[in-house]
């Protein structure tokens, strides 16, 4: 039992990252039914952000981690601008090649510009590790997690009791009608891509300072695990989308626990197939009904 609850802690505080990651896959894809595959490479911008500004400035995390939230929310509404607003009346399959254009071009072009090798993330946090009732925990497991659960409750506010948030919503339900209404659908299409590519940021930092290492390719796999992580909770829902995130992260963490650290990535894409199979909205998604 103390294995298990050991892994159960280590599960949620890898399971926090990728719920960050997936909250700002399903909120573009509410919004404008798109899969931003470019998302969790937006994610290691923000880790190298994290890097330069502790390296260069000395700053403390709480400073990082918020600086990167800012570059990577600038970032991210720069390539909805540049990338995908051209293409919102094209078909799907159009902006999603393009959505793995910008993600091969962020990588590579990290790559070309800082190398492709490993960097040590700056341990500005000093480690300790609690014990209690015989499982041990981390500080920085618990500043991972304190902060995914505080952004999470943030971002649930912004889109519950703001105007912004009611114009998400708005325009996710019927963007033409939101128009009617006088809201501006790039504004608010805009402000989502910020809203989540923060929220990328924050994981970026956040798991550079829990594996003590990034590179430019660090963000292929993570993004792939939120994806199906949004996926998992349900395409589209905020809730559904933290919940997956958090059901990956136990996963990933109980399959590396009995020794089958081999075959934590085909576990969870087999959990994938089975939800699709099984229930192809997710764990919180609605199914919708089209006009023919």
């Amino acid at each position: 039992m103390d294995v298990f609850l050991q892994q159960l802690v280590n599960g949620l505080s890898l399971g926090s990252i990728y719920a960050l990651l997936a909250l700002g896959y399903t909120m573009v894809y509410g919004i404008i039914k798109l899969i931003n595959f470019a998302h969790g490479d937006i994610y290691m911008i923000g880790a190298f952000w994290g890097y330069y500004i502790i390296n260069t400035y000395h700053v403390d995390f709480f400073v990082a981690l918020v600086s990167a939230m800012v570059v990577t929310a600038i970032l991210g509404m720069v390539i909805e601008f540049l990338a995908y607003r051209p293409l919102r009346k094209a078909p799907r399959i159009t902006a999603l090649i393009t959505a793995i254009g910008v993600s091969y071009f962020l990588e590579n072009g990290m790559s070309l510009l800082f190398g492709a090798n490993t960097r040590d993330f700056p341990q500005i946090i000093t480690h300790k590790t609690l014990t209690f009732m015989g499982i041990e925990i981390s500080n920085i497991q618990v500043l991972i997690l304190c902060t995914s659960i505080f952004l999470m409750i943030v971002l649930q506010i912004i889109v519950k009791k703001t105007k912004m948030g009611i114009a998400m919503r708005a325009v996710a339900i019927d963007p033409d009608a939101a128009e009617l209404m006088g809201i501006n659908s790039n504004h608010v299409i805009s402000f989502t891509f910020g809203l989540g590519s923060a929220l990328a940021g924050a994981a970026g930092v956040l798991i550079g300072l829990y594996y003590n290492s990034i590179d430019p390719m660090m963000g292929m796999v993570p993004g792939i695990k939120a994806f199906v992580a949004a996926v998992v909770g349900g395409i589209g829902s905020i809730p559904g989308a933290a919940i997956g995130g958090f059901v990956i992260g136990t996963l990933e963490t109980l399959i590396q626990a009995v020794g089958l650290s081999a075959y934590k990535d085909a576990a969870v894409y087999i959990v994938l197939i089975l939800i699709l199979i099984v229930l192809p909205t997710g764990l919180l998604g609605k199914s919708a009904k089209e006009k023919v």
